[in-house]
C-alpha cells in the first residue's frame, strides 16, 4: 500500500508542474485539429470516389 500511496504522491506532485493550455490555446488548437480532420476526409472521400470512378469505366 505505501507503494501505491507513493505513486500517487509522485502523480500529485508531477501534474503541479505541468503548463496546462489557456482557453484560447485550447480553441486554436481544437480548431487546427478539426480542420486537419475535415480536410483529411475530403481528400480520402474524392480519392475513393475517383477509385470507383475509374474502376466502373475499367470494368
Amino acid at each position: 500500500m505505501k507503494k501505491l500511496a507513493r505513486f500517487f504522491i509522485s502523480v500529485k506532485e508531477e501534474m503541479k508542474k505541468v503548463k496546462w493550455p489557456t482557453r484560447k490555446e485550447m480553441i486554436k488548437y481544437s480548431g487546427a485539429a478539426l480542420t486537419f480532420i475535415i480536410v483529411f476526409a475530403l481528400f480520402f472521400t474524392l480519392t475513393d470516389l475517383a477509385i470507383a470512378g475509374l474502376k466502373m469505366l475499367v470494368g
